[in-house]
């Protein structure tokens, strides 16, 4: 049974925070939604576990598709980075700001870039395009993440200074056409580099969150130098480039690592 210890800790981990934000702020949502985003995401762990060819798939159409549809166009929120700073402006712990303290600023001391792998609405669909091993070499452009970065936040900001009316309704029309560019530049971006990953590695805001917390995440990947034949497959099936052989921090393109596992999966002599 300790094989199946990850999964457990995951889904505790989710239930700790799902029954605190329900007691805190007396809210019945804040049960429902970090238990069934917790479940979802152990149940894909569970079932690599079990050598399910589709684990990671599994987990995230259960969880793309809620956070998109359901909390995103059905209930109004803007989940994206400029709902994050839309809710952390106006002063309100809710939603997007409870999300991004969750999943993408504190929750990667624990689970690293798992969000990435997992949960993330974008990548759901980006995982589908055929370039899932980059065929191409890494690009030197990953500044144009803090050129996004930035724009959100002046995005929201210049709402606010210019006493904007219906702020509310802004944040879900950027939150439809946000989403819309996104694809349509991950799609682009995934032909033209021969990566489907290549929207995360370069253009994703969110990364500026997820990438430094991400290095001290507990939950990594490691290499077992006494099994390891020095093959090279690892880094050929890593769609992000990560050389996991290396097991220090600073190891090349750490904190890129979103645990798909497909390192481990693999490998040939189990030493992952």
């Amino acid at each position: 049974m300790k094989k199946y210890f990850l999964p457990a800790a995951m889904l505790a981990l989710f239930e700790a925070v799902a029954v605190t934000l329900w007691i805190t702020k007396d809210n019945l949502f804040y049960l429902f939604n970090f238990s069934y985003i917790g479940l979802s995401v152990s149940l894909g762990v569970f079932l690599f576990i079990r050598k399910y060819r589709y684990a990671r798939r599994a987990a995230q159409l259960l969880v793309g598709p809620y956070m998109l549809v359901y909390l995103g166009i059905i209930c109004g929120e803007n989940m994206q980075i400029e709902g994050f700073w839309y809710y952390l402006f106006t002063g309100v712990f809710e939603a997007a700001t409870i999300h991004y303290a969750v999943a993408k600023i504190f929750g990667p001391l624990f689970f690293g870039r798992g969000w990435c792998g997992y949960a993330c609405w974008t990548a759901m669909v980006l995982d589908f395009l055929p370039h899932r091993i980059p065929e191409t070499p890494e690009k030197r452009i990953g500044w144009i993440r803090y050129f996004t970065f930035a724009v959100s936040f002046l995005f929201v900001c210049a709402l606010f200074l210019a006493h904007i009316g219906g702020i509310e309704r802004i944040m879900f029309w950027a939150f439809i056409i946000g989403n819309v560019l996104y694809y349509a530049v991950g799609i682009t971006l995934a032909f033209a580099f021969k990566d489907n990953r290549a929207f995360c590695k370069y253009i994703c805001p969110i990364t500026v969150f997820l990438k430094p917390m991400s290095y001290f995440s507990l939950l990594r990947i490691k290499c077992d130098k006494s099994k390891c034949v020095s093959c090279g497959k690892c880094r050929r099936v890593c769609p992000m480039g990560v050389d996991v052989t290396d097991n220090s921090r600073s190891r090349k393109n750490g904190t890129e690592c979103i645990l798909c596992f497909e390192c481990s999966k693999n490998c040939p002599t189990d030493a992952l």
